[in-house]
């Protein structure tokens, strides 16, 4: 059986920490005080060459989006703004929001920042992180002695 080693990092144990205080508040008091898992909406894939992260962003100007890569850690940040209503209209139903939003991610192993790419088309951002050459597996030859 193949396993693979996962580098621990300081900020998956306070990710553990963070779902399991959502979890036991939305046990309590119900999903109105869920503050991980919201907006954007993450998917991760990966395999051995690159990871990809596609989150959903409808209504998110490209203007006022922010992707970073530091160290192991993807952030994706930015703002939605606020629909502006006809006048004397007011809410019936809001149930999207607006505002600043911010998501973190740790990444599976080291990429090559220099060529991470991302594009936003219909709402969907998707962001491809290569693995860095430093980072892939090397098959090593056996030699008889």
């Amino acid at each position: 059986m193949y396993y693979r080693k996962v580098r621990f990092t300081p900020w998956q144990e306070l990710e553990r920490i963070q779902r399991e205080m959502d979890r036991q508040f939305n046990a309590a008091f119900g999903e109105r005080f869920q503050t991980t898992g919201g907006f954007p909406a993450i998917n991760v894939w990966a395999n051995d060459e690159r990871q990809i992260v596609s989150a959903e962003l409808p209504g998110i100007a490209l203007e006022d989006l922010d992707i970073s890569v530091i160290g192991g850690t993807l952030t994706i940040s930015g703002t939605r703004k606020a629909e502006e209503l006809p006048e004397n209209a007011r809410y019936h139903r809001q149930e999207r929001g607006s505002g600043s939003f911010s998501r973190s991610i740790s990444l599976l192993y080291a990429v090559d920042a220099d060529k991470v790419e991302a594009s936003l088309e219909n709402g969907m951002l998707r962001i491809v992180l290569p693995r860095a050459e430093a980072d892939k597996p090397r098959k090593i030859a056996v030699r008889t002695a």
